[in-house]
């Protein structure tokens, strides 16, 4: 038997045995002999569906044991509403496991998305109302430094009664935000805490006048420029506490109350 004809032989008897493992790894055959019956899912779900879970793996099951695409089922998975990620496995001889861990909502961010307590930004689900969050916004770059503004503002004014409603920075660095009082605050780019925390020093005398402060802009040096509305209603009035603990000239406490809009130094 001549060489080449020895080497044609064992090429033959090598495609013999080689094929049908390869048909089985690629699904050619066996599915329905090694077929995957069983879904295993672990981790707590709150808010992922598991009828939609079970939906989006059935494709992958039917491929079976051997040529089931774990990388891809992964993918699908974590395309699904609230799942921050997700590890898909099979187990002899017919389960496919999968381990899904969720995105639990911290706050708003921007007018489509949420931002999780892990700190990623995620498409706000089909009908789900996400109103009680905060809204925090800016870019994608500075969501720590947004969170941490918003955590540091949340415990400054919080001894006043005042819940940090809304915080963003926009395109140009420029800090505002927003108390659940309907308090508008303008911070401006530099210097947000020393401002905010200059501004937390007098809030406390100015929630207690008669009237309602609608906006305080801090882009000042040595002072605040303040808009102010009606007056509030007399058990408000009567109600609101006022601090002397925080030392300010009279005569700007009296030109305060004398403007709808002026300077006011800290």
């Amino acid at each position: 038997m001549s060489n080449a004809l020895r080497m044609l032989t064992w090429i033959l008897a090598l495609a013999l045995v080689a094929l049908p493992v390869v048909a089985v790894f690629n699904g050619w055959i066996g599915a329905d002999r090694w077929p995957l019956k069983r879904l295993r899912v672990t981790g707590e779900l709150h808010r992922v569906d598991p009828k939609l879970l079970r939906t989006v793996l059935l494709p992958y099951a039917h491929e079976g044991f051997f040529a089931v695409n774990l990388r891809s089922a992964q993918d699908a998975v974590e395309r699904l509403p609230w799942v921050e990620s997700a590890q898909v496995r099979k187990r002899w001889p017919d389960v496919l496991e999968v381990s899904v861990v969720e995105h639990t909502p911290f706050a708003r961010w921007d007018s489509d998305r949420l931002l999780s307590t892990d700190g990623a930004l995620f498409l706000v689900p089909r009908n789900v109302d996400a109103s009680a969050l905060p809204q925090l916004g800016g870019p994608d770059g500075q969501v720590t430094e947004v969170v941490s503004l918003y955590n540091e503002s949340g415990q400054l004014f919080a001894p006043m009664g005042l819940k940090v409603e809304a915080l963003v920075m926009d395109a140009r660095g420029s800090w505002s935000l927003r108390f659940d009082n309907g308090l508008d605050v303008v911070i401006g780019r530099t210097d947000a805490r020393p401002r905010l925390e200059r501004f937390a020093r007098l809030l406390p005398r100015l929630l207690g006048d008669p009237r309602v402060l609608q906006r305080a802009d801090l882009r000042y040096t040595n002072g605040f420029a303040l808009t102010w509305g009606d007056a509030k209603p007399a058990a408000d009035a009567a109600s609101t506490p006022i601090s002397y603990s925080i030392a300010a000239p009279r005569r700007q406490l009296a030109t305060a109350r004398r403007a709808s809009q002026q300077a006011i130094h800290a």
